[in-house]
């Protein structure tokens, strides 16, 4: 997928070279593509002039710095080339993943490191107005927690157990969470940062937590699959899709939401539809199962504790989950080809896994699983929130809008 903006590359160059900007030159060193001035001007076409010129405000920006000396390029010796780096210090991310009982925060490098992190008690049924109340304030605790100036963070990201329209930051009629439906997120949480920090306003990213979790985990553990599909199975079931490195959301934000597909039985599900996967599969409907038959359990959490204790019942309704999962993503694998397939949240362990393992080889074609891993999130409770960092960096940095923020610095 090529981004609306970005110039498009043929062969080493970037097309028309004379206009690759900073925020080009940037871009080519954070992927690791060009690293030295040579490089820089080897794959852009600019003079040595004109890249001294365009670096020399990205490093009075703080964005950039040297590292060790690169290989002497020359058989005949000579001085090492100095390498450029991405300076991932000179700002923060906050990061949040919302679920639907439960809340954790962070503050990130802008290279995906957490610098600090807490987690508590977030009812989401609770409504916007005190959820995201509540996550301001842990921002400046975070923040102290971490020994990081407010003004040193440039944006905040955050995950939602909902579909979101990316163009509006707002969630479009989410099942789990009541209340929600277009409220201004990213102008809430910006003004709950600023009212507990005193800092100005940061740029807020809201998307689905599937979705950020799949792009957590694909650029931290399979940066090289082309077509990547994570399913979330906790309270609710969702999935995100990362293709080309990018996610895939569809036409309005709608793009994964396979809890809602229909599989023929007549359980109510949270959305008012019947016969909904996520109804009979999720985290929630094993809970709602075991509590039938005498057993505590409220919730996808409290499944994941039962299984984690080896309980037999528990395990047993989680395998059968899996196959009805797996018979589903039968579908969802023929579809998209993709190189991984990953399972996580509070079910994704062996009853699971092995139910979807089942079903999956059983219905899918062959060829549509002859290349494909199915693997469980290797990231675990962190990939929401190294999702929603690294998709704040992704913005910010993008060449299209370096050259904005650089001239907002004055530099």
């Amino acid at each position: 997928m090529r981004m609306a903006g970005r110039p498009s590359r043929t062969g080493n160059h970037t097309r028309n070279g004379s206009q690759a900007g900073a925020g080009d030159l940037l871009e080519l060193v954070r992927r690791g593509r060009a690293v030295t001035r040579g490089a820089l001007q080897e794959a852009t076409g600019l003079s040595r002039a004109t890249v001294g010129q365009r670096l020399d405000r990205l490093f009075r920006a703080g964005w950039l710095r040297e590292g060790a000396g690169g290989p002497v390029g020359s058989p005949l010796g000579g001085r090492p080339s100095i390498t450029l780096e991405f300076d991932g210090s000179h700002a923060v991310v906050l990061a949040a993943d919302l679920d639907t009982r439960h809340a954790r925060a962070a503050v990130l490098s802008l290279t995906g490191e957490i610098l600090a992190e807490h987690s508590g008690t977030l009812v989401i049924e609770d409504g916007p107005e005190p959820v995201l109340a509540e996550l301001g304030r842990w921002c400046g605790a975070l923040l102290e927690k971490a020994g990081r100036r407010a003004g040193e963070v440039c944006g905040i990201g955050l995950a939602v157990p909902g579909p979101v329209d990316r163009e509006t930051g707002r969630v479009v009629q989410p099942p789990m969470m009541p209340g929600w439906d277009g409220y201004d997120i990213t102008g809430r949480l910006s003004r709950a940062f600023t009212e507990h920090t005193g800092a100005a306003p940061v740029p807020v990213l809201v998307d689905n937590d599937a979705n950020l979790m799949a792009y957590g985990e694909q650029r931290a553990g399979h940066p090289d699959c082309a077509a990547f599909v994570l399913v979330k199975v906790s309270t609710g079931i969702g999935a995100g899709v990362v293709v080309d490195g990018s996610i895939y959301r569809g036409v309005d934000g709608g793009a994964g939401d396979i809890g809602h597909i229909r599989v023929g039985t007549d359980a109510l599900c949270r959305c008012g539809s019947y016969g909904c996967l996520a109804a009979v599969a999720s985290g929630g409907a094993v809970a709602r199962r075991l509590a039938a038959s005498g057993v505590p359990a409220a919730s996808g959490s409290d499944v994941r504790e039962l299984l984690a204790a080896g309980h037999p019942e528990a395990a047993a309704l989680a395998r059968e989950a899996g196959r009805r999962v797996g018979d589903v993503l039968a579908t969802v694998v023929t579809l998209l080809n993709p190189g991984v397939l990953m399972i996580a949240g509070d079910l994704a362990g062996t009853p699971f896994l092995t139910g979807v393992r089942e079903l999956l080889y059983q219905r899918a074609l062959p060829r549509s699983t002859a290349h494909l891993d199915v693997v469980t999130s290797r990231l675990g409770e962190r990939a929401g929130l190294i999702g929603a960092g690294a998709l704040v960096v992704e913005h910010l940095y993008a060449p299209e809008r370096v050259e904005e923020r650089l001239r907002a610095l004055g530099v």
